[in-house]
C-alpha cells in the first residue's frame, strides 16, 4: 500500500467505528487517505478523530466553510475508493446516481476501482432491494467486499455485520495488484512520452545559485496523467521542492517511468536531447533559466564593496533545439509563462521552436502557475486554432493537455 491514494468514504451506521480502524491501517501501512463522510456518519464517528488518524481534512459536504470541495479532483486523484460501512441507502443512493452527499460525488467522478462494504440489519441486507442495489453497482464495475455473519447491532444473527477492516485492506490490495499487474489502456497506451519538470538551478558559487520559484507540480501532474493514459515516461525533473512531490510518489515509483534528476539548464538539455529521439511525444514543463553566469566561482563569493557585476551566458533552448530534431511522426507541446501581450509572445514561441501546441500562463494573475495547485491555462495549437482550459487544478490541466496530445499524435495505420 506503500504511495497508494485511497479515499475511504463513511455512512451512517454503528459500524462506523470500525473505519476508524481501517483508516488507521492503511496510513500504516504506507498509504495516503482522504476521508469522506454523510453528514449521519458525523453521528456515530467524530470527523476530528478521522483527520487526526488520516492527517487531512475530512469531508462531510461538497462545500464546506472554506469553499467548494473539487469533488472532480479527488475522483481523479484516488488509486482507490472504499465505501466503508455502506449502508442500504448509501447502496440505494449510489446505485441510481442520487448525488446529494459528497461521497456520491466523489463517486460519480471517481476513474479508480470502487469498493464497497455494506452494513446493515440482516433482514435489510437480504431484501430484494438491497441485493438489486448491489448487483446494480456490481454491474457497473464496482467491487463487492462480502458482509460478515454473527451477532448484528438489533441483536439478531445472521448476515449484514461490516467486514473486519483487515479483511477490507486485504482485498483492497489484491484488486490494486491486479490492477498494476494489468497494462493499462489508454489513449497514449504503447507511446513514450518524455516530460521536463521543475526549475533549473544556475550555480553562482558552492552555495548559492539563480533559479525560480517553480514547485514542478505541473510536471509531476503531467507525469502522473501519462501514466494513466497508458504511456511510457521519461521524466527530466530539476530540483523541484520536496514539498511537491509526496502527492505523486506513486508516479514517481511507477514501473513505466524513467526518472532522470538534474539541476542545471546543460545538464536538463543533455537529458531531454538525449531521450527524445526514443520518444513519441514531449512536453515541455519545466521552467528552464535561460541564462547562467559565465564562470561559477569554485569557492563562497565574499562581500566587497557596495555593488556585484554578474556576466551571465546563454544556456540552450531545449525547445529549439528538440523542436528541431523533431520527426513527422512526433509531437510537441511547450509552455509559456508571460507577464504581458501573454498569446502574442507564445505564438512567436510556438513558431520559432516548430512546437505542435503550446500552453500559456499569464504570471501574477489571479491564478499564477508557480507554487499554487491551480492554473488558468490558454493552450494555442499550431494550426492557428486555441482552446481555453480556464482556472481548474494542475491535475485537471494534466489531464485535458495529455488528452489533447492524444488527439494530435498521428493514428497507428491498422493496415501494416
Amino acid at each position: 500500500m506503500q504511495g497508494r491514494r485511497i479515499i475511504v468514504g463513511i455512512s451512517g451506521s454503528i459500524a462506523a467505528y470500525k473505519a476508524v480502524l481501517l483508516v488507521r491501517l492503511l496510513v500504516k501501512a504506507g498509504a495516503e487517505v482522504r476521508v469522506l463522510m454523510t453528514p449521519a456518519a458525523t453521528e456515530f464517528v467524530s470527523p476530528l478523530t478521522l483527520s487526526t488518524l488520516s492527517k487531512h481534512e475530512v469531508l462531510t459536504s461538497v462545500i464546506s466553510e472554506e469553499g467548494w470541495n473539487n469533488h472532480v479532483e479527488l475522483g481523479l486523484w484516488a488509486d482507490a475508493y472504499v465505501i466503508a460501512p455502506a449502508t442500504a441507502n448509501t447502496l440505494a443512493r449510489l446505485a441510481h446516481g442520487i448525488c446529494d452527499t459528497v461521497l456520491a460525488a466523489v463517486y460519480l467522478s471517481a476513474r479508480c476501482p470502487v469498493l464497497f462494504a455494506p452494513a446493515m440489519d440482516v433482514d435489510m441486507w437480504h431484501h430484494p432491494s438491497t441485493q438489486a442495489n448491489v448487483a446494480r453497482l456490481q454491474s457497473y464495475g464496482n467491487e463487492l467486499i462480502p458482509v460478515g455473519e454473527g451477532e448484528l447491532a438489533s441483536g439478531l444473527d445472521g448476515a449484514g455485520r461490516l467486514a473486519e477492516p483487515e479483511a477490507i485492506v486485504a482485498q483492497l490490495e489484491a484488486t490494486l495488484s491486479t490492477a498494476r499487474e494489468h497494462v493499462e489502456v489508454g489513449p497514449l497506451s504503447g507511446k513514450h512520452v518524455l516530460l521536463t519538470a521543475g526549475p533549473t538551478h544556475e550555480a553562482l558559487d558552492p552555495v548559492r545559485f539563480l533559479g525560480n520559484h517553480s514547485s514542478g507540480k505541473m510536471g509531476l501532474a503531467l507525469a502522473e496523467a501519462s501514466l494513466a493514459a497508458g504511456a511510457r515516461v521519461t521524466l527530466v525533473l530539476g530540483p523541484a521542492p520536496a514539498a511537491a512531490q509526496p502527492k505523486y510518489a506513486a508516479a514517481l515509483s511507477h514501473e513505466r517511468l524513467t526518472l532522470v534528476r538534474v539541476k542545471s539548464a546543460e545538464q536538463m538539455h543533455q537529458a531531454a536531447v538525449s531521450a527524445w529521439p526514443q520518444c513519441d511525444a514531449g512536453i515541455l514543463a519545466a521552467a528552464v533559466a535561460d541564462y547562467r553566469p559565465a564562470d561559477a566561482a569554485t569557492q563562497k563569493i565574499k562581500k566587497s564593496g557596495d555593488t556585484m557585476e554578474l556576466t551571465l551566458v546563454r544556456n540552450p533552448d531545449i525547445a529549439a533545439a528538440l523542436g528541431a530534431k523533431k520527426r513527422s511522426d512526433q509531437r510537441l507541446l511547450g509552455f509559456a509563462l508571460e507577464t504581458q501581450d501573454a498569446e502574442q509572445h507564445a505564438r512567436g514561441k510556438l513558431k520559432r521552436k516548430q512546437l505542435d501546441a503550446i500552453a500559456v500562463n499569464v504570471h501574477g494573475a489571479k491564478r499564477s502557475a508557480f507554487g499554487g495547485d491551480d492554473n488558468d491555462i490558454t493552450v494555442l495549437l499550431a494550426d492557428g486554432s486555441r482552446r481555453v482550459l480556464g482556472v481548474q487544478s494542475k491535475q485537471a490541466h494534466a489531464q485535458a493537455l495529455v488528452a489533447l496530445l492524444a488527439e494530435l499524435l498521428p493514428v497507428a495505420d491498422s493496415s501494416s
